[in-house]
């Protein structure tokens, strides 16, 4: 009788271990996923500006029906609800190919500021963007400023 009770003790470690590990897995297939629709997010970004910081070089013929696009898409990008972007965990040394530091978590309320600083300055984008060049060339530098502000004080320096 003493016999079988350990190996149903082995078994029922085994199943609680299994479990715990299957727990784990979710959770950091939660964070990877998060941080995967982060980054999506930062790439449409990315297009977006891109077309407008062309325009705004003249690296890009001036489009206003283009700007106005672009603009608008990256005011909605803003806008959009970011709480489950950004699990505690899903930073650098949580997630693989993750480029946020720890330190957003420990200073959230100046993460949500910044947050904000973007979504002000993407809809004075959204203004400007199709009135003419020399509009979209002054709203370019809030614009950026508020993207760089967070990724100077949450970002990864890139090497």
């Amino acid at each position: 009788m003493f016999k079988g009770m350990t190996v149903t003790g082995a078994v029922l470690g085994l199943a609680i271990l299994a479990g715990a590990a299957s727990g784990q897995d979710a959770a950091q297939k939660a964070l990877a996923d998060a941080t995967k629709a982060r980054q999506a997010q930062m790439q449409l970004y990315a297009f977006n500006l891109g077309l407008l910081g062309g325009m705004a070089k003249g690296e890009v013929p001036y489009d206003a029906t283009a700007a106005t696009a672009a603009a608008g898409n990256l005011s909605s990008l803003a806008q959009l609800d970011q709480s489950r972007l950004w699990p505690e965990g899903s930073d650098e040394m949580g997630v693989e190919g993750s480029k946020v530091m720890a330190e957003l978590w420990a200073n959230m309320p100046d993460a949500m500021a910044k947050g904000a600083d973007l979504v002000t300055a993407a809809a004075a984008m959204e203004v400007a963007a199709g009135t003419d060049l020399a509009s979209l060339q002054a709203a370019m530098g809030a614009l950026g400023g508020a993207c760089g502000a967070c990724h100077k004080a949450y970002r990864v320096p890139s090497n």
